[in-house]
């Protein structure tokens, strides 16, 4: 059997109603895994994880919300009593809003910093509880977090959401220190994905930088950001899943606190 093997594993994935968290828990699937959606979006949730069935494997919905506590807490024992247990989870869940430091919002940088840094600690809150020794699924396991390029290298018009990324990453390695220490077994590691401009977030962002006048174009800002990038293209979405099915396998079984750029090496 493969290391990279998940088949017997079982997974929630937050965020994954579309875009980004529907590849991974699409990738997740291949490799054996069984997948739960967690995301606020009950209809497109829904109709992924009847895909994901289709394709023939185990698959399920919940509705999450990451900001809740309590909603966190339903729906991780929904995943244990619907999957038989929990060994992955996937922090995919984020927002972000652009905007210039003159005509900074408050409030979407709230919006931010509950969904991404609040909504990603109290995942691994749940997590740590399900899967350490004596927790109800309780067989150690791997958390994957989803920060972003931008939380290693400086760009125009999202302060916030950089921020609130960067913040991923150190939440990340607190964490892999606080497991290993009280002997969880839970590996925690993040992904620093580049800008994949399939998805919704990453074409709003392009749009946005000419909407603020950072670029006279989305077209312009997505050939400097091609021109930034080594490899020379933009991300795709099974780049970044790929990436997380790596980290959540055996394959990684020795790495853990870890950032790992999936970024074409924009942000080396």
């Amino acid at each position: 059997m493969s290391v990279y093997d998940l088949t017997g594993r079982k997974a929630l994935v937050t965020g994954g109603a579309r875009g980004l968290g529907a590849g991974m828990a699409r990738a997740l699937a291949r490799a054996g895994a069984a997948v739960v959606i967690g995301d606020i979006l009950e209809e497109p949730g829904r109709a992924t994880a009847e895909a994901l069935r289709e394709s023939g494997a185990g698959a399920g919905f919940v509705r999450l919300d990451v900001t809740e506590d309590a909603s966190w807490e339903t729906a991780v024992a929904r995943t244990i009593a619907d999957l038989g247990g929990l060994d992955i989870l996937v922090n995919d869940a984020g927002v972000e809003m652009s905007g210039l430091f003159v005509d900074l919002d408050p409030a979407d940088v709230r919006r931010m910093l509950e969904v991404n840094v609040v909504g990603t600690a109290l995942g691994v809150k749940h997590a740590f509880r399900a899967m350490r020794p004596g927790g109800p699924a309780g067989g150690g396991g791997a958390v994957v977090n989803v920060s972003s390029v931008a939380a290693n290298i400086p760009f125009p018009g999202v302060s916030g959401y950089s921020a609130s990324k960067s913040a991923v990453d150190r939440l990340t390695r607190v964490a892999a220190l606080e497991s290993g220490k009280l002997g969880y077994g839970v590996r925690v590691n993040c992904i620093y994905p580049g800008l994949v401009p399939t998805t919704k977030m990453g074409t709003e962002v392009m749009v946005d930088m000419e909407t603020l006048g950072l670029w006279p174009s989305a077209e312009a800002a997505v050939s400097d950001v091609v021109a930034l990038t080594p490899l020379g293209r933009l991300g795709e979405v099974a780049d970044m899943a790929d990436a997380v099915v790596f980290l959540a396998s055996d394959g990684a079984r020795f790495i853990t606190g870890a950032g790992l750029p999936v970024d074409g090496g924009m942000g080396m």
